[in-house]
């Protein structure tokens, strides 16, 4: 590191609360409403193109419409209840259309006309569907949504678990019988296991918690953390490892650096909400030698954070991928929160300021989902991913980060003290 690098500083904590607060006001919250929410049918658009092109007809995910749902009760609950409206015509939908009232459980996918589509039961999205459902309980009180919180996690646990070797099968079918295909997307390994499957199951439940913080689910997020310690990430590289077989061997040698710095400050996160003092020492260690690793290995010059590479270091996409930058900016600073060390608060700001001057879209609103490795957006020609809103491309990453960034910046403005500097 050069000397003006080792003297960087971000600024005061209140002035970067107000760049972050302006973006999550200004741009990504009032997006969502104006360009995607579907007025005559209900529910969102399933897709929109990087020039605003409205595609009504595109199949409708649950990932996007559960996320939804989360990003704007958290809205309503801690910045403005102006967003009330969208959580709840968001919720709405996902309890219409979603829900399968023959099996339970949330479809994969519905047509562009809100019928099912791929009625598929992903562990992923039914563990996004409590994620959700349980934040807009937090807003409303309301017992409905954590009922059906409640019976996904019940659905998971009958349907996903596994007895034999721990953890958590990929998918089932829609009456939950096994599948022969069980990826997340074409892009993933057709493997019954898998992190990133683990770790949002960790981050469902661990909403769950805070609401209901019954005694079986703390055991089952004990032994999810546990598994997450044990089997997914690796204590000696400080990676996590991505795909698995029923017992838990490792299928690739790929490494997500986004997955990394995100997962640091998730598994930190549960650990504090579950409470076990065993475990959170546990997860500070690896929480820390994480993000560690992913400063040393993970960052381009520019600040930003690459995408993946094998364990050699090769990289693998040299994209620059909208929701890594975002996870980059919270896992940096909660590892600042952890150790104190100035490094990772310049980082943080780092990524951030990346974002404002590359990944935020000027024109359209909203952040691009994919750069080049020199910072310019692609078009959709040159990255078919490159969309403003879709399946993945959602506001659930850089909303969060927003909403993480103000309470770990200015905790008295919005209330939550989880997460604590030394």
């Amino acid at each position: 590191m050069e000397a003006a690098e080792a003297d960087f500083r971000p600024p005061e904590a209140q002035s970067w609360a107000g760049r972050i607060k302006g973006e999550l006001a200004g741009n990504i919250l009032p997006f969502w409403p104006r360009y995607v929410l579907d007025r005559e049918g209900g529910g969102f658009f399933g897709e929109v193109g990087p020039d605003l092109s409205i595609r009504k007809q595109a199949p409708r995910a649950s990932v996007l419409n559960t996320r939804l749902l989360w990003t704007y009760a958290t809205a309503a609950r801690e910045i403005s209840p102006e967003w009330r409206p969208i959580a709840d015509w968001a919720f709405e939908y996902v309890r219409k259309n979603f829900w399968d009232p023959q099996h339970g459980g949330l479809f994969w996918q519905l047509d562009g006309k809100g019928a099912p589509l791929d009625p598929r039961k992903q562990t992923y999205a039914q563990a996004f569907g409590i994620y959700a459902l349980a934040e807009y309980h937090r807003l409303t009180g309301d017992a409905a949504p954590l009922e059906l919180a409640k019976r996904l996690y019940l659905l998971i646990e009958q349907h996903a678990f596994d007895p034999e070797f721990g953890g958590y099968i990929e998918a089932r079918g829609r009456a939950f019988e096994p599948l022969a295909d069980m990826r997340l997307s074409e892009k993933d390994l057709n493997s019954p296991k898998s992190m990133n499957t683990h770790l949002h199951v960790l981050e469902g439940y661990t909403n769950l918690l805070r609401v209901w913080p019954d005694p079986g689910l703390k055991e089952k997020q004990k032994a999810l953390i546990t598994v997450m310690l044990d089997r997914i990430a690796d204590a000696e590289t400080g990676h996590f490892k991505l795909f698995f077989d029923e017992r838990w061997a490792s299928l690739n040698d790929h490494v997500s650096f986004g997955h990394d710095i995100e997962g640091s400050w998730l598994l930190w996160e549960a650990a504090e909400v579950l409470g076990d003092a065993a475990l959170i020492e546990r997860v500070r260690i690896v929480a820390i030698k994480m993000a560690r690793v992913a400063l040393a290995e993970g960052l381009d010059a520019d600040g930003s954070m690459l995408f993946d590479a094998d364990t050699t270091g090769r990289l693998l996409d040299v994209k620059k991928h909208w929701w890594v930058q975002a996870e980059a900016v919270v896992g940096f600073y909660n590892a600042y929160q952890l150790t104190g060390e100035e490094a990772f608060r310049a980082a943080s700001f780092k990524a951030w300021e990346f974002i404002e001057h590359h990944v935020v879209d000027r024109v359209h609103g909203e952040w691009h989902a994919k750069l080049s490795r020199e910072g310019v957006a692609l078009t959709e020609a040159e990255d078919p991913d490159s969309v403003l809103a879709g399946p993945w491309k959602c506001p659930y990453h850089n909303a969060r980060v927003c909403y993480e960034m103000l309470n770990r910046l200015m905790p008295n403005i919005l209330g939550r003290s989880e997460n604590k500097t030394p």
